[in-house]
């Protein structure tokens, strides 16, 4: 309830008069209901656009977090080479670097490219984020499957990438999906690097274009958070694998 609570009220200040939603003390169900913020947004902004251009970015980010995870996290796990554990090691401590002190060079490369305004460069900025924690996360699901499984994929006849496919991932599918469901809010919800590389109006995520609602009135602000936090909807659904998966690998 505490957690659902800040829901409940953004749907009440969105869909009752904002009469009712400024007065002292503020009422705790609906007095009235009043469409008009949230038809005022879609009319007045491209609310839709700048949401489809979020899970446009989201979708690239988490295709290419899965396709690069999988391998990532089997070389980390179960193959043996010099250096192993310190490229781990290097590969995790890119999680504590702020994005804050790498947006300025990572930006002037771009515009080298010149990949700013592209929806598909940003998707690949947010993957090089998530990669690293979801091919940890993987990893760690990946080392709690008991050696004797494993032998046992290979006494069937399967290959390391056989018993990637058949053994490991069906067992570790909880971290799989932790390591997408964190790469997918990390990118709708990022608003600095969105800032940075894209200026084009037409080409804002809903992040950008929340924004632009500052100002817009009390229920204008409220409707725009409903429509942005709706992928707390997916991470409520799949929570339970994503607590699995972050914690895969703490217990033996």
């Amino acid at each position: 309830m505490v957690v659902l609570f800040p829901v409940y009220w953004m749907v009440l200040g969105t869909f009752q008069p904002e009469n009712d939603s400024l007065v002292w003390p503020p009422p705790m169900f609906f007095e009235g209901f009043n469409l008009g913020a949230v038809t005022s947004i879609f009319r007045d902004l491209p609310l839709a656009s700048w949401m489809f251009h979020s899970i446009e970015v989201s979708a690239v980010t988490v295709s290419v977090t899965m396709v690069l995870v999988i391998p990532g996290a089997f070389l980390l796990s179960q193959l043996r080479w010099r250096g192993r554990g310190a490229f781990g090691l290097l590969m995790l401590s890119t999680q504590v670097m702020p994005g804050a002190m790498i947006i300025v060079p990572e930006l002037e490369w771009y515009r080298t490219l010149n990949w700013t305004n592209n929806l598909l460069a940003l998707g690949l900025v947010y993957a090089a984020f998530s990669v690293p924690l979801g091919s940890w996360i993987l990893k760690t699901a990946f080392d709690r499957v008991p050696n004797e499984i494993i032998d046992a994929g290979f006494v069937d006849g399967c290959t390391q990438l056989g018993t990637l496919r058949w053994v490991l991932l069906p067992l570790a599918r909880s971290a799989l999906v932790a390591a997408l469901v964190v790469a997918f809010l990390a990118s709708w919800n990022d608003y600095l690097f969105a800032s940075a590389f894209i200026t084009k109006r037409g080409l804002y995520t809903a992040g950008l274009g929340m924004a632009e609602l500052i100002g817009a009135g009390y229920e204008a602000i409220t409707a725009g958070l409903i429509f942005s936090v709706l992928p707390v909807g997916l991470f409520m659904l799949v929570q339970r694998h994503i607590v699995r998966g972050l914690m895969a690998g703490a217990l033996k």
